[in-house]
């Protein structure tokens, strides 16, 4: 079957990121989302005005395209099941999500395929023998550093969890030397890629810019390219799926989160590599021939645009300084309200060197956030 029309669920900057890599393999993007002013609507060749969990906006979005396909985990799997069993296709596959969506329930999943995982327990089997400071999080909907607590001390515990211990797991604090990243894609005919891992810098759990490529050696980047392949193909994914990681002083490593979608740790490879994570994502849900994931240039580091007050502004002298940076790339979004955290664009150089990458990042922030 030529896929030609892709519905997606979600209109945000990861859906309107889509666009180039649409016009290039000559495919019709469908949006369901919310808000008028969301980015991707300005990209869509058809709207659908509706929450991304409206499970009957999406049945008129499967009657208006070929395939559907996700920005964003907010979705009700059970609403969207019987429109799988009615023929919708979904890719992912509502199944790929299922052990996904709920971080206890990625944690249990990915334990039990044999990937290694921080030490976790919900909070009603926490013991005495857990030791602070411990990361409590949301189980659902936590992003952007969102639901991401750093726990001290039992009182600060009993505090955050008093809205619903359900909603809630815990994690032991794991002292990492770096925190990593891999974009990974697997075709329907189990064809799997993988881009080069990086290195993501975190602030408040929230991801200020990546490196390309990590520098961590040729047997880490080998023991993390394994766990892609092996959750994808324990899965049965189809499309791109962003895995974070933690890698400690003994070099072990630990899987932190799965997303299953494209990923901000992959926004570098709009300019730094042959094929984009966007352009992967649909080639694999389009059933196409997977593209290349090589590097086009030595390194290249992204750096997050992040609000950090409330304003209505395009920024557009600070969008202009960065833009004067030699090999820079900037992506601005088009939101029309700022906010402490919200992404409102990044920007990617390309690099000769990755011995430049942290003080390219530190010349950024200091433009963005003087």
């Amino acid at each position: 079957m030529s896929i030609k029309r892709v519905g997606v669920i979600g209109g945000g900057q990861l859906a309107w990121m889509m666009a180039s890599a649409a016009k290039k393999l000559d495919i019709e993007l469908c949006v369901q989302t919310p808000n008028k002013d969301d980015p991707a609507v300005a990209i869509a060749q058809n709207t659908i005005f509706a929450p991304v969990d409206d499970a009957a906006a999406t049945a008129t979005l499967a009657t208006r395209c070929d395939v559907v396909t996700f920005e964003n985990e907010f979705v009700n799997l059970a609403a969207l099941a019987p429109l799988a069993e009615q023929g919708v296709c979904f890719r992912p596959s509502l199944q790929a999500l299922s052990p996904l969506l709920d971080k206890y329930h990625q944690r249990c999943y990915l334990q039990q395929i044999g990937l290694p995982v921080p030490k976790f327990a919900t909070l009603e089997d926490i013991s005495d023998a857990w030791q602070f400071p411990l990361v409590l999080k949301s189980r659902r909907h936590g992003y952007d550093g969102q639901g991401t607590f750093i726990v001290k001390n039992a009182e600060a515990l009993q505090h955050l969890a008093s809205t619903g211990k359900e909603t809630f797991l815990i994690e032991e604090f794991v002292p990492f030397e770096k925190e990593l990243a891999i974009i990974a894609a697997r075709s329907p005919n189990g064809e799997i890629v993988t881009y080069p891992v990086v290195e993501t810098q975190q602030k408040n759990q929230v991801c200020h810019s990546v490196i390309a490529p990590a520098d961590i050696g040729t047997e880490v980047a080998a023991q993390i390219g394994e766990i892609a392949d092996k959750l994808l193909s324990s899965l049965q994914a189809v499309g791109i799926f962003g895995i974070e990681l933690f890698l400690k002083s003994d070099r072990q490593v630990l899987v932190n989160e799965v997303a299953p979608r494209t990923h901000n740790s992959g926004h570098f490879t709009l300019d730094a590599c042959e094929c984009s994570q966007f352009e992967q994502h649909l080639r694999a849900i389009c059933d196409l021939p997977l593209g290349n994931t090589a590097l086009r240039a030595p390194a290249a580091v992204m750096v997050n645009l992040l609000g950090y007050e409330e304003a209505n502004s395009d920024y557009l002298v600070k969008r202009q300084q960065l833009a004067a940076l030699p090999q820079a790339n900037i992506y601005w979004y088009d939101k029309k309200a700022s906010r402490p955290g919200r992404k409102l664009g990044h920007v990617t150089v390309l690099l000769a060197s990755k011995k430049d990458a942290e003080k390219l990042a530190q010349r950024v922030e200091s433009i963005w956030y003087a």
